[in-house]
């Protein structure tokens, strides 16, 4: 019987950050847990293609935008149950344990997993304070405290949309009540909040949040949150 996890996960220009998901990742292989891993590229002109293939991943490539990559990646992907990660959102050992008693025993449910950040001071525990807490009482994870999803629940919601931003949400809206945040961590890089500040960076991320919620083009949000 094959092993039951695709993992899948896009890159564009992510070699400073891939080798280190790719580590965390290992102890599936061990458990007998991963399938295959899919590496959805945008576009890169750095080292990640070349990483991939050195780790023995499926390559893909297409055009940037997380979003299209999510969703050409589980098409591309075999496997009963789906794990979709950012590459700078590392699992932290132990995962395998917890997701495989989750495929075992949620079988209608999919799950994301409890965010910290790989930095210290206040500004790290708030944010991840408050995703978490907005995972619990909302249901609106973000897309870098991973996803894990059978593929029956993944076809049934329609699968990830080809949008220009805010793919997390629009798959945790369609996944309401159907959404568990398992208790165990996912660390996640801080450079960005380091560099445009905690308070800032955060305020930023709610900000677009609502305005999507409230009915804003993708498309603008984009472009005003790249800006």
């Amino acid at each position: 019987m094959r092993a039951p996890l695709s993992i899948i996960i896009p890159t564009l220009n992510a070699e400073a950050v891939l080798p280190g998901a790719l580590k965390a990742l290992v102890e599936g292989l061990e458990a007998g847990l991963v399938r295959e891993l899919v590496i959805s590229d945008g576009g890169s002109r750095d080292r990640s293609p070349d990483i991939a293939r050195a780790a023995g991943a499926t390559l893909i490539s297409g055009a940037p935008g997380r979003g299209g990559q999510l969703a050409r990646g589980a098409a591309r992907a075999g496997g009963e149950w789906l794990l979709f990660l950012h590459a700078d959102s590392w699992p932290a050992p132990g995962w395998s344990r917890a997701m495989a008693e989750h495929m075992h025993n949620h079988l209608d449910q999919a799950a994301c997993l409890r965010l910290r950040f790989r930095a210290c001071g206040a500004g790290a525990r708030l944010t991840a304070g408050w995703a978490n807490l907005r995972t619990r009482a909302l249901g609106l994870p973000y897309g870098d405290q991973g996803l894990l999803i059978s593929r029956t629940l993944y076809d049934q919601v329609g699968g990830y949309r080809d949008m220009a931003l805010m793919e997390d949400v629009a798959m945790a809206r369609a996944l309401r009540g159907r959404l568990r945040l398992l208790n165990h961590d996912i660390t996640t890089d801080a450079s960005r909040y380091q560099a445009q500040g905690w308070l800032r960076r955060g305020a930023r991320n709610w900000l677009t949040m609502a305005r999507y919620l409230a009915g804003a083009d993708p498309q603008k949000l984009a472009r005003a949150y790249r800006r």
